[in-house]
């Protein structure tokens, strides 16, 4: 069967991730054809600088892809099959700023996590429905955009209040890399793995993990309860090149033995271990601080390399499950091969107990038209009491943007179990006002 060739649109174009996502989609070949690939970003410099890795990319694997790179909306969506989001609103400045305001005041600091999930969301908001809009206006009526744009839970409950018809997919990457984890710990590829989850963004747990059939639940949960999310080799090795990783990982061990269930998303470590956390956090020197000084420098070195034609750079960055997920979740819509994947999406009855407008994060069938759900049921008190607490502080941010209540978003960092009391919320969150003028709405 021919295939129809894609025009892909990423927005964000200036991500440090781009490379990695063009060199995932190109990879697939026949099985996922794409005629255009169209970057897109309001940072012109930044996104001029990574057209040139993601040219030579394109070159070395695919040299009959059009590469366009633009500032202008209506270039990069025209006729667009799949727009794939990724902005970071405030790049990494803000992102540091969300990280040490938190600490500060002796709370967590996290991107996405906590009070500076909170503020990166009442960022994103705006521009992510301005990004939906300019899709609806120039790309096909077909077009679906996947969304990778953080903190997803916050903005797929408002994209779903205010574009509730917007052809918009949220979808998450680190399911799929504690997957990776959980195959390396069998032995195995992780796309052998029939998985079953269920949650919130960054907040849910598995409750099976099946090899051709066979539940293999107990065996991960010894594993995980002595090594944590690692295999032994990793553990005796420290190998990840980032350590906050290696501890983000191994973080799961205390976690599965005190609740040994469910195997828990890593980010829970931030809710379950707010203490231990912020004990072992360092104030000054943040994982922003880690990314701009290791991932981010190693992009720009590869980039000055090619810019002076200084050999190869293929052996200097990878394709890792980020562009990868995304490509098996866009070949699966656009052919639609109704695959299995973890996707956030309206909960309507899946998740007995919660709301029906609760963006959960649970199994679905994708097709080209439409996700098929996985019905999830009932879960028990501990888990229903868990993602009661969370969704509501994320439904009380989102309310406080749309209305500009000082007071909801009060609510909403209050609410937040990794802040221990409405005093020091008010004192994070009349920080983070400050920081964030000119990002946020006004707050009254």
């Amino acid at each position: 069967m021919n295939k129809q060739a894609q025009i892909i649109a990423i927005a964000g174009g200036g991500s440090t991730y781009t490379a990695g996502i063009v060199k995932a989609l190109l990879m697939k070949g026949e099985d996922f054809p794409v005629a255009e690939i169209r970057l897109y970003d309001i940072d012109k410099a930044r996104q001029d600088k990574v057209a040139i890795l993601v040219d030579y990319v394109v070159k070395t694997h695919a040299p009959q892809v059009k590469l366009i790179v633009t500032t202008e909306p209506e270039v990069a969506f025209s006729q667009a099959d799949f727009v794939f989001a990724q902005i970071r609103v405030g790049q990494y400045k803000m992102r540091e700023s969300d990280e040490k305001i938190p600490l500060r005041h002796g709370c967590v600091g996290q991107e996405t996590c906590g009070a500076g999930g909170l503020a990166y969301g009442m960022r994103t908001i705006f521009p992510m429905i301005a990004l939906i809009d300019f899709m609806e206006r120039y790309a096909k009526a077909t077009c679906w955009m996947l969304n990778y744009s953080n903190p997803a839970a916050i903005v797929a409950d408002a994209v779903n209040r205010l574009r509730p018809n917007a052809r918009v997919l949220n979808i998450c990457d680190m399911p799929v890399a504690i997957q990776r984890n959980l195959a390396n710990i069998l032995g195995v590829n992780r796309y052998a793995l029939d998985v079953e989850y269920f949650g919130l963004n960054h907040y849910g747990w598995f409750t099976s993990v099946k090899v051709d059939g066979e539940e293999k639940i107990p065996q991960l949960r010894e594993h995980i309860q002595k090594f944590g999310m690692l295999t032994e080799k990793e553990v005796e090795n420290a190998c990840h090149s980032e350590p906050s990783w290696i501890k983000t990982f191994s973080n799961t061990q205390p976690l599965m033995q005190m609740f040994p269930e469910y195997i828990p998303n890593t980010y829970l470590q931030y809710y379950l271990m707010a203490d231990e956390i912020v004990a072992h956090s360092n104030p000054d020197r943040t994982r922003a601080n880690e990314v701009m000084e290791n991932r981010e420098k190693k992009m720009f070195d590869m980039i000055e390399q090619i810019r002076l034609s200084d050999g190869k750079v293929e052996d200097k960055f990878h394709v890792g499950v980020h562009g990868e997920f995304i490509a098996d979740v866009a070949m699966s819509m656009a052919y639609d091969l109704r695959q299995k994947w973890l996707v956030i999406i309206p909960n309507n009855g899946l998740i007995k107990g919660l709301p029906d407008d609760a963006m959960v994060e649970v199994p679905a069938l994708l097709g080209r038209d439409k996700v098929y759900p996985i019905q999830v049921g009932n879960v028990s008190h501990f888990y229903q009491g868990m993602l009661q607490q969370q969704l509501m502080s994320e439904k009380c941010l989102v309310d406080a943007a749309l209305e500009g209540s000082y007071e909801k978003a009060l609510q909403a960092f209050t609410l937040n179990k990794t802040i221990p009391s409405a005093s020091v919320a008010r004192q994070i969150l009349d920080e983070m006002i400050e920081a964030n003028k000119g990002y946020w709405p006004e707050l009254k």
